[in-house]
């Protein structure tokens, strides 16, 4: 940025200092002017002050031309037009001068310092050349004394304060301007980085979603689809020695093949009535992150109301399915049976239900306990198997995806409980958790 405030961009095209092409000329041309009248004005000095016209005439082109140095350093043209008054020379370069100094970014007070001193020094010539002429008898000036200091003044603000004032104007409004620029560009860069962080919400949103969306699904089948597994493993094994036992199976099979279609049906109508987006909200990030997050808001919702949602007077049928499935399961209650938050039951029944398929999966035929104790500001659950037998022929390995405990764990997290897991000193695996008594909703109310 120049002394005048004038910003020089990386496009400019003007030679030197001039950002612009049509500047250079126009200060050429100011100087060209300055110089031609400072030049016609040294023939009268030199012939006032007894030296030849020629010498008059290259001052006056030398001290006119330094105009074209307003913009770089105004300070020292206003300087140059201040000495060369005394010489009734620079009337243009004076009022330029001003002008630019008055619009450029120098402080106030040198401002009004080198105003002063042009102000001075027009006052003074005037006055002596008034009095001059008054000296050779012209008639005008011996109306009143008062004649020659009202010249004198009147010509000397007439120099200097409309230069000055309109300088002062033009600056005050340029970076005003270029205030208003940089806020803009300043607002700009602030609304694309805040749609870059929409963005970025909105994409750890469905990240969240997905995540949440595996778990279900997750805690969902393996369970039901383990044990029709291993009922499955099972039947084969009975089918010719032992008819009815094989029926009894079949059935379970069936029995738990309904149940974990039910639940799925149940959750992808839970995912059908999400799908009611508009097709253009990703096209707004800030909007796209209100559908998603009122739509996630609806969804949380609905699993606190407990709709279609398992609760802890099921963990009976749970143990038992695992029983039928030829699993020594002990369960035991401490304390007063009560009921909790709906996300608070599901979120226990999923951990027990999560623990009993590991159990199927990698330690079948281990006795297990559970453990199921309401406290007065919390429930807590556990789930302990002992090492398992050697795996007989018949005996049936279950695949695993390895993200059973870390969903067990990410659903205690989301209610502020306590997840612990591991295996236990005899060689079994013993799993833990600890839930508030309330949800999270009301914890906060």
């Amino acid at each position: 940025m120049t002394t005048t405030g004038e910003v020089h961009r990386a496009t400019a095209g003007g030679p030197w200092w001039w950002d612009r092409r049509r500047s250079a000329l126009f200060d050429g041309g100011l100087g060209v002017l300055s110089a031609a009248e400072c030049a016609v004005e040294g023939v009268s000095f030199a012939h006032k002050a007894g030296l030849p016209a020629a010498v008059g005439v290259v001052f006056g082109v030398l001290a006119g031309a330094t105009l074209v140095l307003r913009r770089q350093w105004p300070i020292a043209v206003v300087l140059v037009s201040v000495a060369i008054t005394p010489a009734e020379m620079g009337v243009l370069m004076t009022v330029v001068a001003l002008y630019s100094l008055a619009a450029s970014e120098m402080p106030r007070r040198i401002i009004g310092a080198l105003a002063a001193m042009s102000f001075a020094g027009t006052l003074i010539v005037t006055v002596v050349r008034a009095q001059q002429d008054a000296a050779r008898g012209v008639d005008a000036f011996q109306v009143g004394s008062w004649l020659v200091p009202f010249i004198a003044i009147t010509t000397a603000l007439g120099v200097t304060a409309p230069p000055l004032l309109l300088g002062m104007y033009v600056g005050a409004r340029r970076r005003l301007m270029e205030s208003l620029t940089e806020r803009n560009e300043s607002l700009e860069r602030e609304l694309s980085l805040l749609a870059e962080r929409a963005e970025e919400r909105a994409e750890w949103a469905r990240g969240e979603e997905r995540t949440r969306i595996a778990r279900e699904m997750h805690d969902v089948v393996a369970h039901r689809v383990s044990l029709m597994v291993v009922h499955a493993a099972a039947l084969q094994a009975v089918a010719r020695k032992d008819p009815e036992k094989a029926v009894k199976n079949a059935a379970l099979v069936g029995d738990m093949g309904r149940q974990a279609l039910t639940e799925l049906r149940e959750m992808l109508g839970v995912l059908r009535s999400g799908e009611a987006v508009p097709q253009r909200v990703p096209e707004v990030p800030l909007q796209a992150v209100g559908v998603a997050a009122a739509a996630a808001a609806s969804r949380a919702e609905a699993e606190a109301d407990g709709e279609g949602g398992p609760s802890l007077a099921e963990l009976e049928e749970l143990v038992g399915q695992s029983r039928a499935a030829g699993m020594v399961v002990e369960m035991l209650v401490e304390g007063d049976v009560r009921g909790y938050a709906a996300v608070v039951e599901q979120t226990a029944y999923r951990v027990v239900q999560e623990a009993l398929t590991n159990v199927h999966k990698h330690a079948a035929g281990a006795k297990t306990y559970v453990r199921l104790a309401h406290r007065g500001a919390e429930v807590a659950m556990q789930v302990e198997n002992e090492p398992p037998p050697v795996l007989s022929v018949g005996s049936v390995e279950l695949p695993s995806g390895g993200n059973g405990l870390v969903g067990m764990k990410e659903r205690v997290a989301g209610l502020g409980g306590v997840f612990v897991s591991g295996p236990t000193d005899a060689g079994g695996f013993r799993v833990s958790a600890v839930l508030p008594a309330q949800g999270p909703g009301q914890l906060a109310g």
